[in-house]
């Protein structure tokens, strides 16, 4: 399927015809597979044929889900996952043991710095370093550098990594290139074509798109993925036959979804932009961005995800308890719009001078723009920002 165009990849990949005649993937919801005699079983289990044994190993299910997004990040194997943390915890641990160091970016989802942190107990070092300069990559490696994380664009600061220059340092020093790339999605942004070695994602959010299952994935190069599969089989951390069998239907809509979500993020980002209640806005698409250029240069869209300053921390809570359509909530990538405070939410975990060094100020807010009429959006966001008063 490789051939065809992404749409086309997105509905028919990884997709196999059944023998029922279904023309929609079936939710095998099983664990165990039985097999067809004693000899059989024990090919299996020795590995010297092809089948299926136990749902925490592998599934039909989500083995279509596997390949489908393989195909459409470029990768030649995946491995679907119960969590997007359950998939970056895999992936870390694939890459990496005691004795390793890391270069993580210092701005990442606060539950993947605090899994960095927690690698101590593992007789791993991992330093925080800002990533979207390239020399502080190479000051920052070590003899026992393995591995160099990052977000593009990054988790809440919207700061960007040139995946392929950090990734023409590592390989030179050899080290893996590990890239979340939930924010783009394949559509948008395929790490693999610019470097990368690895990408993960939280299949929870874009990828499912609708905000009712959680999910995670790995893409890589088949040893990698193999190596991978035995350690999450382990770790236990097996996505449910629903919850791949939900992301395979949201993954049929994803070209559509992205693109309205970025419309609509690039007339609200206009918007905030214009209004006197805000500092900055923070967004990829819009020419003032700092890294604009590096923008369109990696990424062939722009995406749903804005971070923009009030003017005072103080009005946060105001402003966001003021909002009538716009969700509170620590999710993204749906189809309806979620905001959140990062400082008191999702990077509550991160030491607030840490927090405030990386640009996570107190003033800041993550805006996931749904696919509503942006006009409502919009109406939203500005009766709230009207309850603010300076």
């Amino acid at each position: 399927m490789n051939k065809t165009g992404f749409s086309t990849r997105a509905i028919h990949s990884g997709e196999r015809e059944e023998e029922t005649g279904a023309v929609v993937t079936p939710i095998y919801q099983t664990a165990p597979f039985k097999f067809k005699s004693a000899a059989h079983a024990a090919s299996v289990m020795a590995g010297e044929e092809k089948g299926y044994v136990y749902s925490r190993g592998l599934n039909p299910t989500t083995e279509v889900l596997e390949e489908k997004m393989a195909d459409l990040e470029g990768g030649e194997a995946a491995l679907a996952q119960a969590t997007g943390m359950a998939a970056i915890s895999a992936a870390v641990f694939t890459s990496i043991k005691a004795g390793d160091h890391v270069i993580a970016d210092e701005v990442i989802y606060g539950s993947t710095y605090d899994l960095f942190v927690d690698m101590a107990k593992f007789g791993v070092e991992v330093s925080f370093i800002d990533t979207s300069d390239s020399g502080n990559v190479e000051d920052a490696f070590r003899p026992n550098t393995k591995l160099v994380f990052f977000e593009t664009p990054a988790n809440p600061t919207m700061k960007l990594t040139d995946i392929k220059a950090v990734s023409e340092i590592a390989h030179e020093r050899g080290a893996e290139v590990m890239v979340d790339n939930t924010y783009m999605t394949p559509y948008y942004q395929q790490p693999l074509a610019c470097g990368a070695d690895v990408v993960v994602h939280s299949a929870t959010k874009y990828l499912n798109g609708h905000g009712d299952t959680l999910g995670g994935v790995i893409v890589g190069t088949s040893d990698f993925i193999k190596r991978a599969r035995h350690t999450a089989k382990n770790i236990g951390g097996a996505m449910s036959p629903f919850s791949a069998w939900l992301i395979i239907r949201g993954m049929k809509t994803l070209p559509v979804r992205m693109d309205r979500h970025t419309e609509n993020a690039m007339a609200v980002a206009r918007f905030l932009q214009s209004h006197d209640k805000i500092e900055k806005v923070i967004y990829p698409g819009l020419p003032e961005f700092p890294q604009y250029d590096l923008a369109k240069k990696q990424m062939s869209g722009f995406g749903g995800m804005i971070a923009f300053l009030l003017k005072d921390a103080k009005d946060v809570p105001l402003f966001l308890d003021s909002l009538k359509m716009c969700t509170l909530a620590v999710s993204l990538g749906e189809t309806g719009t979620l905001i959140q405070h990062p400082a008191t939410m999702t990077h509550a975990v991160v030491p607030r001078d840490d927090r405030i060094r990386y640009g996570i100020a107190d003033e800041l807010v993550r805006l996931s723009v749904g696919l509503e009429d942006v006009e409502d959006i919009i109406a939203d966001l500005g009766q709230a920002l009207d309850r603010v008063n300076y």
